[in-house]
């Protein structure tokens, strides 16, 4: 093959996590469990392999598969997820009691927590977290009196015998297959598309700046497609964002996929998101049961989303619960980042504009058109409040130039008379809302907030030895 398949690579085998359907020639299907070795790693998404199973060889998405004989082929195994995130992938409904997983520690390398789902009359079904600790000689233990050479042994035993914990370990938590970035390997680098492969099924709704729809790329690949307006972007100045926009690569970012722009409109195709937006999901039969710690825990994903748009140095301009969207297991991702900084419609931009967002924009955006990251974390505190009403308009009975004139001068919304508004978060929204740019939070602070919100008080890990 070349220079660039040491016998490293050449001996590398990996596992299918996950089935994977080609796309094209130069993509191989593969079932969850294929062996496959490897030819070449060098690429940012995608490897070269060849499948042990079919001998077929091609291209694959890496983060598919998992090296053979380590832990990350376990499909109990999950790593870089939080205490929030396994509590509500194990939540879901279709899992029974003794659903688990585990996970990397938060807080100390070398160890792991091990999650389950729990059942009792008093608290309904909830989640319970154990601590799994090393000892010197590399084996594990959740009590000191049991101890196993490795995490399979330990949850194989534990799977036979509760040994202290509430419930056996029945069956792992089903996992998600992980954001593919590309349609396809030959859209790594160039993403216009022919818009004949795309097919428009179904109208989603219409945005400002025109009308989105559910639609399949190809061979049936579910697409999200905005279509915008003619004249509401320069063709060339919006290519140049989009280069930008396809390389950002984060789980709480909706993947930019392709772009139509050779005739109008204007396609741009990204990942759909099956819940549709979370203004939309909040006012849905759904959305208004939604628990106050799933509420904290979309809260913390849109943080992370922009906290990684943060370091980016790139500035939003129009964050607000109508552009962030929710899909399955309650996972929330910010949307239409970078669009704002080449749309053309001065109707919406323009402060005189009747359309131009002014119960979502900071002060300093309203008074003097300036726009930055410390606009977006108020914007943000405006989200806050939206989530946690479950939707309600910001500014409820006030009109826009009301919102200008009193944000001028000082105004606030207070804290609302709910339960769900605890004074903690209501103080976040007030330090998003602070006149002072510089003495707002940053993004990676409000990460953190929510991401540890009330783990103290609610999520205790159990320890067996105590």
């Amino acid at each position: 093959m070349g220079c660039c398949c040491s016998v490293n690579e050449r001996s590398k085998i990996v596992i299918g996590l996950f089935d994977y359907k080609a796309q094209e020639t130069i993509d191989i299907s593969f079932k969850k469990g294929d062996r496959m070795q490897v030819i070449d790693e060098s690429e940012l998404d995608w490897w070269r392999v060849k499948n042990l199973e079919t001998k077929a060889r091609g291209l694959i998405p890496k983060n598919y598969v998992a090296e053979e004989g380590t832990i990350y082929c376990e499909d109990w195994f999950f790593d870089n997820i939080s205490r929030k995130e396994a509590e509500n992938l194990l939540l879901a409904r279709e899992n029974t009691k003794g659903t688990f997983l585990i996970r990397p520690s938060e807080q100390f390398n070398n160890r792991f927590s091990l999650s389950v789902k729990d059942f009792d009359r008093s608290r309904g079904y909830h989640v319970k977290h154990y601590k799994i600790k090393p000892k010197e000689n590399g084996h594990y233990y959740i009590a000191s009196t049991q101890t196993f050479p490795d995490l399979a042994s330990l949850v194989a035993a534990y799977s036979r015998n509760t040994m202290g914990l509430t419930h056996i370990l029945r069956n792992p938590c089903p996992k998600i297959p992980p954001i593919l970035y590309d349609l396809s390997p030959s859209m790594r680098d160039g993403w216009e598309i022919d818009r004949n492969e795309i097919r428009l099924v179904k109208k989603l709704g219409e945005g400002n700046f025109g009308e989105v729809y559910y639609g399949k790329w190809k061979n049936g690949t579910e697409v999200a497609i905005k279509t915008l307006r003619q004249g509401t972007m320069s063709t060339q100045a919006f290519l140049q964002e989009a280069a930008i926009m396809k390389k950002f690569r984060h789980n709480r970012l909706v993947a930019l996929y392709a772009v139509c722009s050779k005739e109008e409109p204007i396609y741009i195709v990204q990942e759909y998101m099956c819940k549709g937006s979370l203004l939309d999901f909040l006012h849905s039969s759904d959305g208004r049961r939604l628990r106050n710690e799933e509420l904290v825990y979309i809260a913390a994903q849109v943080a992370s989303g922009m906290d990684y748009l943060e370091k980016k140095q790139l500035v939003h301009r129009d964050l607000a619960a109508r552009n962030v969207l929710v899909g399955r297991n309650l996972i929330a991702k910010v949307s239409d980042f970078g669009l704002a900084r080449v749309i053309n419609d001065e109707a919406y931009f323009a402060t005189q504009g009747s359309r131009f967002p002014y119960k979502w924009t900071s002060v300093e955006g309203i008074m003097y058109g300036r726009f930055t990251i410390k606009s977006d974390v108020w914007s943000y505190g405006i989200l806050l409040m939206e989530l946690f009403t479950y939707g309600r308009v910001p500014y409820p009975g006030m009109s826009n130039d009301e919102v200008a004139e009193k944000v001028e001068r000082g105004y606030r919304m207070p804290r609302p008379n709910r339960p769900e508004v605890a004074l903690e978060i209501y103080e976040i929204m007030l330090q998003c809302w602070n006149a002072q740019e510089e003495r707002r939070p940053t993004f990676e602070y409000l990460k953190h907030f929510f991401k540890n919100y009330g783990v103290a008080s609610e999520m205790q890990y159990r320890d067996l030895d105590e």
